[in-house]
Formats: structure tokens, C-alpha cells, sequence
């Protein structure tokens, strides 16, 4: 489940459309929960799909840490790259603004993070360190990324979270123990899938 504060717009012929806010979100809010609707395809389904359907499924999901894919039945298929992105994918089901988003941005994240099949170059962005997104980033970029959620996660319950209620009980619990420092918040590294 997308945010609700949210919308699809057009971003240009090279990128597509993209998802942007419409209100302000503050940094430690969640900004994509899995939910119940979004679907997971087991890895042995791919044989199943026809060439063209084969494209767009690809293009519309990513490998969890078991190597199945996970298609989002709402926008979030929309979000785009970024190598300064402004919301990131936990290790716990949910993404998180790793900085304040304002009316109108763009909300981005690392594809790095979606365990992509081949490298590609990045369409939005690059800079001196990344010109391309590839499929072991993770292992690569995990520090960093994990600092990135480790410093707003203290504000996971102080901001409003009109997702939580997409949370189940037990992850609310465990938000609310890694947050009083009584758990340890498991790296993004755990989603790599290892081919």
C-alpha cells in the first residue's frame, strides 16, 4: 500500500511516469507497506508468461530474498530510480522517507535495493560514484543504506503514519522494540537474493 499522499504524473518520453507527493511527508514516514493485495509470483511462474507480458512483468517488479517477485497491485510499481533517493526499502516489508519529501517531489528509491536482474544505466541522476544500478549493490551499498533507515527510524512512531494500519500487530511491536533499542534492526543486506 502507497501512501495516500500521492500521485502518478507524467516525468518525461525516457522515464515514464513517476509517483509524487501532494502534501508534505516528513522523514521516518512510511511510504509503501507489502500488503495483502500485492502479489507474489514464485520464480518457477516466469515460463508461464508470454514474452510481451514476460517485459512488463519484469519491468513492474522485484526479486524478493528468495528470489521470487513481488508485484505491487497500486502505483508503487511507478516509483523511479534514484542514486539520492528520498525514501528507501527496509529489511522489515515496508519503504521509509529517509528525508523530508515536499508537495510536488518526485519519491524515489535505490534500485539497488530490488535484487534487479542486469545492470543498467540510470536514466535519472548519476553521479561521480554510480552511473549504473546493479544487481549486487546491495552487497555493495548495504552500510550505507542501512545508517540512511537507522537515522530516521527514530521517528517512525513520533511522525504520522497513515499506513500503520497496513502494520501487523507483530511488526508494530518489533518497530516499537528496534526503536527502544531492545531489538536490533535487521540490515537491508537480508533481502539480497544470491543467484
Amino acid at each position: 500500500m502507497l501512501h495516500p499522499d500521492t500521485e502518478l504524473k507524467f516525468v518525461s518520453k525516457k522515464i515514464g511516469y513517476g509517483v509524487f507527493a501532494t502534501k508534505y511527508i516528513s522523514r521516518g514516514t512510511l511510504i509503501w507497506v507489502k500488503d495483502e493485495l500485492d502479489r507474489i509470483f514464485p520464480k518457477e511462474e516466469l515460463s508461464k508468461f508470454s514474452p510481451a507480458n514476460l517485459d512488463n512483468f519484469l519491468k513492474y517488479t522485484y526479486r524478493t530474498r528468495t528470489g521470487d517477485y513481488l508485484f505491487c497491485w497500486d502505483l508503487t510499481r511507478y516509483a523511479n530510480h534514484s542514486f539520492g533517493p528520498n525514501s528507501m526499502l527496509t529489511s522489515l516489508g515496508f519503504e521509509i522517507a529517509i528525508r523530508d519529501i515536499n508537495p510536488g517531489e518526485e519519491i524515489t528509491n535505490d534500485y539497488g535495493t530490488l535484487n534487479i536482474i542486469e545492470p543498467f544505466q540510470c536514466a535519472h541522476d548519476p553521479n561521480h560514484e554510480r552511473t549504473h544500478v546493479r544487481p549486487d549493490d546491495l552487497t555493495r551499498f548495504y552500510n550505507r543504506w542501512d545508517g540512511q533507515i537507522l537515522s530516521v527510524f527514530p521517528s517512525i512512531t513520533v511522525v504520522p503514519q497513515p499506513l500503520k494500519k497496513f502494520l501487523t500487530q507483530d511488526l508494530q511491536g518489533r518497530i516499537q522494540l528496534i526503536k527502544d533499542g531492545q531489538d536490533k534492526l535487521p540490515s537491508v543486506l537480508t533481502n539480497y537474493f544470491q543467484t
